[in-house]
């Protein structure tokens, strides 16, 4: 029982010289948090876009930018790549898809008067078409998807040294601020306004 006692304290010693080395929480200064919820943002920002989009970008972009080391022609290789990938962004917020009477999934744009099919494999009925049309929605979250584009390319830091190599203390501000704010404002519009779309790049719900 002694033998017991003794190393319960000990342990219970141990234990006590184990606590003070335990790091007390240091308090974030405002660029450190700045940055840790560009992270955030940004993680979040992406699932708003069309999946092929924001894949083709982070694919190219170190290939287009020479890992950020850009000279005219990289750059001007890197504006079209940011140019077709958020116009493709832009365009993809006008589609949706439906299921036909075989199961297939069929996708299309949006217009005035309807769906129209991409392929033409499948045609469908001029009421059912009808609750496709373009809305004013429709252009809000295809501005916004350019805007989250925009973010998710500002916070690629290939891209801002390609463009900005030397950037000043105010742009780096900016440039930290900028992505956290478009996160903030279209995460809050997106859920205010939310789209029954599911087009092409986008998940796909079980309805």
């Amino acid at each position: 029982m002694v033998e017991i006692k003794v190393e319960n304290e000990s342990s219970r010693d141990l234990a006590e010289e184990r606590a003070p080395l335990l790091v007390p929480e240091v308090e974030k200064t405002l660029v450190q948090k700045a940055i840790s919820q560009t992270f955030q943002s940004t993680a979040h920002l992406a699932n708003l876009l069309p999946t092929g989009s924001v894949l083709a970008f982070q694919l190219l972009s170190p290939i287009f930018t020479n890992q950020g080391e850009c000279d005219a022609v990289s750059r001007s290789l890197t504006a079209v790549l940011i140019a077709l990938c958020g116009l493709s962004c832009f365009l993809f917020s006008f589609t949706d898809s439906f299921k036909d009477q075989k199961g297939n999934l069929c996708y299309g744009f949006a217009t005035l008067h309807g769906l129209w099919v991409i392929d033409g494999s499948a045609t469908i009925p001029p009421e059912l078409a009808a609750t496709y049309r373009l809305k004013f929605i429709d252009f809000m979250h295809a501005f916004m998807s350019i805007l989250v584009f925009a973010a998710v390319a500002l916070f690629n830091q290939n891209v801002v040294n390609c463009f900005y190599p030397m950037p000043s203390d105010e742009a780096k501000e900016l440039l930290t601020a900028m992505p956290v704010g478009i996160g903030v404002i279209c995460s809050m519009l997106f859920v205010a306004f939310p789209t029954k779309r599911h087009g092409i790049g986008f998940p796909l719900t079980a309805n």
